[in-house]
């Protein structure tokens, strides 16, 4: 191809048609892309949440519908002097500014009261060691009760006026008493110390000591008897 005929292509009306019409395609695909991002971002758009604390459930979804925010339950929690499914806590926080589409998490009432299951705690640990561990767990204490036994060593666990033992559904709002020793005996166990010293208006008597054996005398020796003479014939004859 000679310089000639490669500038001569230049001049073509055909090309520079077909790059018009290139360059309004892509012009177009811009506009388009921006237009249509800015629509699914909702560039610009600002909606600012509103209260629903308190609110119930069905009450905040249909407000939050007609801003165009959802709504989704995240956690639930318990308050007994507001009613079931009773809003409790929201986030984000209300009067922030959200775009449209956004979800709003909230926390809602239990429609019946939490229970927490007991611990082994009775007669398997200290005082201060249980309380520390339903503390913990969420359990509402109150001021130890002290029965005989070992020092601080958990004897039950007394919760409305009745024993609980391990594994027992306990409210959370129900109050927990422990009974722990006291480091004392049992009344049945007493030890009845014995007065050993004589009363002032009784006399005593020294004891006397008597010895149960007599003392043996010796016998005086009886004489020995005197031997007899003996007798002789007349007839016989000393010589």
């Amino acid at each position: 191809m000679t310089g000639t005929e490669f500038i001569g292509k230049f001049k073509s009306k055909y090309l520079w048609g077909n790059l018009a019409a290139m360059a309004l395609v892509v012009g177009a695909l811009i506009v388009g892309a921006k237009f249509g991002l800015g629509i699914y971002t909702h560039h610009g758009e600002s909606i600012a949440i509103p209260n629903i604390v308190h609110k119930k459930f069905d009450n905040a979804t249909h407000v939050l519908d007609q801003l165009g925010l959802r709504i989704e339950v995240s956690d639930t929690g318990y308050v007994k002097t507001l009613p079931p499914g009773c809003i409790l806590e929201q986030n984000p926080e209300p009067g922030e500014h959200v775009k449209s589409g956004h979800v709003i998490y909230v926390t809602i009432n239990a429609s019946h009261t939490p229970t927490l299951t007991l611990p082994d705690i009775i007669d398997n640990s200290s005082l201060r060691e249980a309380m520390a561990k339903l503390s913990a767990m969420g359990f509402k204490l109150t001021p130890p009760q002290f029965v005989p036994g070992e020092k601080d060593w958990v004897y039950g666990v007394v919760v409305k006026g009745q024993h609980v033992v391990y594994g027992d559904k306990i409210p959370v709002d129900a109050a927990v008493t422990i009974q722990a020793g006291n480091g004392q005996l049992d009344d049945n166990d007493a030890v009845n110390y014995v007065d050993t010293e004589p009363a002032d208006n009784f006399e005593t008597e020294e004891p006397t000591e008597e010895d149960p054996f007599e003392e043996v005398k010796e016998q005086p020796a009886e004489p020995a008897p005197t031997p007899e003479p003996t007798k002789r014939d007349p007839a016989q004859r000393t010589e």
